[in-house]
């Protein structure tokens, strides 16, 4: 059973930064790609990143030199490194597991963790 548990979450400044993590368990995790979602109050859920299994990574336009997605294979791990944050960062952030083995250009996601709260305000 897939299981991701999403920690790191917390209120910071603008311009600060923070680290997200998701302990990834269940599955072979080598062989999916695994990606960040974020939901804002009121809003959609919209991806942020995905890392894929050759650690090629991609990002959502608005977070692109600020945000830094890796994995740890040896640690079914997943981080999201955020610098620079703005205000409208802030959302509960969710780790995703692709749906097929090895996709990555075109994975759909739909296993996620329970989500983590990141607050940016003064």
């Amino acid at each position: 059973q897939v299981q991701l548990v999403e920690s790191g979450g917390d209120l910071v400044q603008p311009g600060g930064s923070l680290t997200l993590s998701c302990a990834a368990s269940g599955f072979d995790f080598s062989f999916y790609a695994m990606a960040w979602y974020r939901q804002a109050p009121g809003k959609q859920r919209e991806y942020v990143a995905v890392v894929g299994t050759g650690h090629s990574t991609k990002y959502t336009d608005s977070v692109k030199g600020r945000f830094t997605i890796s994995r740890d294979n040896a640690q079914n791990t997943v981080v999201l490194q955020m610098n620079t944050l703005r205000p409208e960062d802030t959302a509960v952030y969710y780790c995703a597991r692709a749906d097929v083995p090895y996709a990555f250009a075109r994975a759909t996601f739909s296993s996620w963790g329970q989500g983590t709260q990141v607050t940016v305000s003064s």
